[in-house]
């Protein structure tokens, strides 16, 4: 693998670009390990011409949020005839927007949290209070509201009650024109990451998170904030069909790679998908690392694997 050339993009300006500056620079050191030689490079007007200086190069996007995850900065790197490690844009762009990737989950057989979309522009020619009242009879007062597309958790709310409905859109509105509003689904909330390395994909361990309170962006990237169990505290046959959700999410939605499916699984043992996340974080707190690392891979070597796999894909030596 000495000829293999990575270029690793991190940060970005989406809202997320702190937590991609951190997995960026996680990702590069841990190829540097590998025994690859690595140029880290953040998002702005010098990327293209760099692109173009190293024609051998593989590029590992480890971009989050807007611009990063929703197909954006694939166009440009298929613009520019690089080979990129994770999906394709179309995939990018249909996994991120939560509304969408759901309809296609739902399509495949797969369960996820009844739901309503409306856009910021409904409640004000509608009347916010008249809609809302319909939204809670329609779904309950105990719900999550969401951006139809955004990341790390911003502008996610959990609602209580109706009267919390209103405050919880303003804080959603914040980050897009549109809201994901779904109902609550109780249970023991997970993360499982699937990975393929030529052989078709495959989930990893299932990480259980546990965390005081909401599942955040404070308590995703600060360490010790969350308490996490990987392998997830599930009985076998429950984790079974963790694994085989989060696969089959991986291909409904056609990506390529690595993706991670965040869950919650009731008491019953029902697996409700919540999204799947097409450029998972590779902070030091992040869970995509923790399931490599319990199935027994090295973090380095599976990164130099894939960026090796899209130099193959794009008929590069490598």
């Amino acid at each position: 693998m000495s000829d293999l050339n990575v270029i690793v993009i991190a940060g970005g300006l989406s809202p997320e670009r702190e937590v991609s500056l951190r997995s960026g620079a996680r990702v590069a050191d841990a190829l540097r390990r590998a025994g690859v030689e690595v140029e880290l490079r953040d998002v702005g007007k010098d990327l293209l011409p760099a692109l173009a200086q190293d024609p051998s190069g593989v590029v590992f996007p480890v971009l989050h949020g807007i611009a990063g995850e929703d197909g954006t900065i694939k166009e440009v790197l298929e613009l520019a005839g690089v080979p990129y490690v994770g999906a394709r844009p179309h995939a990018c762009r249909t996994a991120f927007d939560k509304t969408t990737a759901k309809a296609i989950l739902e399509q495949a057989g797969l369960k996820t949290p009844e739901s309503v979309t409306l856009p910021k522009q409904a409640f004000h020619d509608l009347g916010a209070a008249a809609l809302t009242a319909r939204v809670v009879e329609r779904l309950g007062p105990e719900l999550f509201v969401k951006p139809r597309a955004c990341g790390s958790a911003f502008g996610v709310s959990r609602v209580d009650s109706a009267e919390d409905l209103p405050q919880a859109l303003m804080a959603c509105f914040a980050y897009h024109d549109e809201a994901l509003i779904e109902r609550r689904v109780t249970g023991t909330e997970i993360a499982v990451g699937v990975a393929d390395l030529g052989d078709g994909p495959r989930a990893l361990p299932v990480v259980e998170i546990v965390a005081d309170g909401l599942y955040d962006y404070t308590a995703r990237y600060t360490p010790g904030a969350v308490e996490f169990h990987c392998p997830a505290r599930l009985p076998a046959d429950v984790a079974q069909e963790a694994a085989r959700v989060a696969v089959a999410a991986h291909q409904a939605l056609g990506l390529l790679d690595l993706s991670r499916t965040d869950a919650i699984v009731t008491e019953a043992g029902e697996v409700f998908v919540l999204e799947t996340n097409v450029a998972p974080g590779m902070t030091e707190t992040s869970t995509y690392p923790m399931a490599l690392a319990e199935a027994g891979l090295d973090f380095g070597v599976f990164c130099r694997d894939l960026a090796a796999q899209a130099a193959h894909r794009n008929g590069l030596s490598a």
